[in-house]
């Protein structure tokens, strides 16, 4: 999200702020399982309104402890021409969350998959690639981000919006070195 204050969270969040504790847990294998079943599903209900869709976030990192959410990206032509793509998705389960005026997020009833939104060209999809193809190769920023929300699960947070907005720092250190080994050079590392 662009914003996580409660003001923007009231007006982009469908069905107000959910407070709740975050579970981290360890890797579990059946993420890329879940993936896969519900990527065939998405492209099915979409067909070519689909340009891409990619696993993404910390489940699509074998070892990556995570929230047990798997997070599926799907690109689309027109982000705003929901009459493309939503009704077609609500029609295999998912319900819209947020609606933000470059994304959309729609998630199972039992939350455990989110569908983000874009169109391809959004500089949120190469963010959210460049770090998944990077945390799957770099041991060091793997556990850092995994010790990272470990020890903010331990709060109490107001939304899981707020708990993301926590991790700016170290996601934006971690995408740093993520476009760094994307452009050919050596990541550095400097302690946050």
């Amino acid at each position: 999200m662009e914003h996580n204050d409660d003001a923007y969270l009231d007006q982009a969040l469908i069905g107000g702020l959910e407070p709740g504790p975050i579970s981290v847990v360890d890797y579990d294998e059946r993420w890329a399982l879940r993936f896969h079943r519900t990527a065939e599903r998405v492209r099915q209900a979409l067909g070519g309104n689909a340009v891409d869709v990619e696993h993404i976030g910390s489940t699509s990192v074998p070892g990556l402890a995570a929230k047990p959410i798997v997070d599926i990206l799907v690109t689309v032509d027109d982000v705003t021409d929901e009459a493309a793509y939503l009704s077609a998705l609500e029609s295999i389960g998912f319900v819209l969350r947020v609606r933000e005026p470059k994304h959309r997020m729609l998630r199972t009833p039992e939350q455990d998959v989110h569908l983000h939104v874009y169109e391809p060209t959004d500089a949120e999809v190469k963010n959210l690639l460049d770090l998944r193809d990077w945390l799957r190769i770099d041991e060091a920023d793997r556990e850092l981000y995994a010790t990272t929300k470990r020890q903010l699960a331990t709060q109490r947070w107001s939304d899981m919006n707020h708990y993301a907005e926590a991790k700016t720092e170290v996601v934006l250190a971690i995408l740093g070195r993520a476009r760094a080994w994307r452009a050919g050079t050596p990541p550095r590392r400097k302690p946050l």
